[in-house]
């Protein structure tokens, strides 16, 4: 049988090529969600080959047309002493691919059909292939939209499908850019906005996902739902207030496991740009675990100040995070948060800690270099918020036991990173990362060692 594995690199040569040809394209930038771009603009522009694509006519009018893009980016990963050293691999590298491929067609100003493919691929890691890492083939996004009112200051969207969710910054609903599989959800979405104001309400199911093509298995009950609101005020602090629920039949914390219904409610306040920038959020949750109550809650704080009159624009900030774990192991109650699809990079590239029973001190700073080259410098500092819950994942799943010990420092990240954009379409990540252990590791791990990250992502879209 032939090597199916060389089918992704080929398919990466292609499209480095398609890519490159259009890298003297102008127009809008891409976004992180695919859909939410909007080449209508396109429509009586001059018709290159990139306009070509972007914007085909499928009508006379040209009221109907169909967009075609899509995206490739290559992944080394150069992990040591991963989990401390607990696992005993020491040197770790590996190979991360993925590609897609989009079509979104507008039939009318009211109907539309966005349908995206996803390949996403591991190569060399020792311990095989993490849950983020590897799914040869899926469909990441088909859905279809339907404006059931359309404005000049209002409109309502009912959106059907499988569709990515991204929400605030990331800490509750992200689409996860950061790891090699982003995550997507099957269910129905009502999204109505007016001026200065967005109001999203979903109910979904997740998929368990299975490495193959097309072997993904569709959830059979709705396990996701919510409402999300965000209001933006020109000149004032912008708001959003949400609530979420979910529902899973085996969740896993040091409490234990078991089933878990779980109702988030919180508000963020936040305001970018230039000048001083800031960002605050907390969120509370109750509910069952098992035949408990669940009392959790998350606050966070950053602030910060972009230097727009200087050179390079640099900006210092400073978060702090404070996230609840379990106060008392066995008494069938659960403090512990949960961050239900985080962000996989909250806490920086490549992070070893996630963001349940944790306080952080995280302060940062970023400077552009040239026009092309964007640095950042960040020390995040971890310690655990109670001595009778352990240490999680970035996606918030369980990894460290940590009731036997009264030691709270876990320790010390040090990350320096780049993205060096060449143009709109091609885009070089690099980043290196110190993890310094502490007490707490240095307790419950027999022969712990710092770990030493390294990261060089190089991404295409078109």
């Amino acid at each position: 049988m032939p090597n199916t594995r060389l089918l992704s690199p080929l398919s990466f040569s292609i499209l480095f090529i398609i890519t490159f040809s259009c890298t003297r394209a102008t127009g809008q930038g891409f976004k992180l969600m695919r859909f939410d771009e909007d080449f209508s603009n396109l429509k009586d522009s001059t018709k290159t080959f990139y306009r070509k694509i972007k914007y085909i006519p499928v009508s006379g009018k040209g009221n109907a047309y169909l967009s075609f893009g899509g995206s490739a980016r290559v992944e080394y990963v150069n992990f040591n002493n991963e989990d401390w050293g607990r696992l005993g691999i020491g040197h770790n590298d590996f190979l991360l691919q993925r590609y897609d491929l989009h079509a979104d067609l507008h039939l009318n100003k009211r109907w539309r059909i966005f349908g995206q493919l996803r390949s996403a691929w591991e190569t060399g890691r020792k311990n095989g292939p993490r849950p983020i890492d590897e799914d040869h083939l899926n469909v990441q996004n088909l859905f279809v939209d339907a404006k059931i009112l359309n404005t000049q200051t209002q409109s309502l969207t009912l959106r059907a499908g499988r569709q990515e969710l991204d929400y605030g910054s990331g800490r509750l609903i992200s689409v996860r850019e950061g790891p090699n599989l982003r995550l997507y959800f099957d269910g129905a979405k009502v999204m109505y906005t007016h001026t200065n104001w967005t109001l999203d309400a979903f109910v979904m199911m997740a998929d368990t996902i299975n490495t193959g093509a097309f072997d993904n298995k569709s959830g059979k009950t709705i396990n996701l739902w919510g409402v999300y609101s965000k209001i933006i005020l020109p000149a004032f602090p912008n708001i959003d207030l949400y609530y979420v629920g979910i529902k899973r039949e085996q969740s896993v914390f040091e409490e234990g496991a078991g089933r878990e219904l779980r109702h988030t409610i919180g508000t963020r306040i936040w305001r970018y740009g230039g000048g001083f920038i800031y960002n605050l959020e907390g969120a509370y949750q109750f509910g069952t675990f098992n035949t408990g109550n669940i009392n959790a809650w998350t606050a966070s704080a950053e602030a910060g100040y972009m230097f727009e009159h200087l050179a390079g624009k640099p900006t210092l900030s400073l978060r702090n995070d404070y996230i609840s774990g379990d106060k008392h192991k066995g008494d069938g109650n659960l403090q512990s948060f949960n961050p239900l699809y985080p962000k996989g990079g909250y806490f920086g590239f490549s992070p070893q800690i996630g963001p349940v029973n944790l306080v952080d001190i995280h302060p940062y700073a970023t400077v552009n270099i040239g026009s092309k080259i964007l640095a950042q410098a960040d020390v995040v500092m971890n310690w655990r918020y109670a001595t009778q819950d352990g240490v999680y994942r970035p996606s918030g799943g369980f990894n460290l036991a940590g009731a036997a010990s009264l030691k709270k420092y876990i320790g010390t990240a040090y990350l320096v990173s780049i993205v060096y954009s060449l143009n709109k379409n091609l885009a070089l990540n690099c980043g290196v990362q110190y993890f310094k252990t502490g007490d707490f590791i240095k307790e419950v791990i027999p022969t712990p060692k710092d770990g030493l990250f390294v990261n060089s992502r190089l991404s295409f879209k078109f």
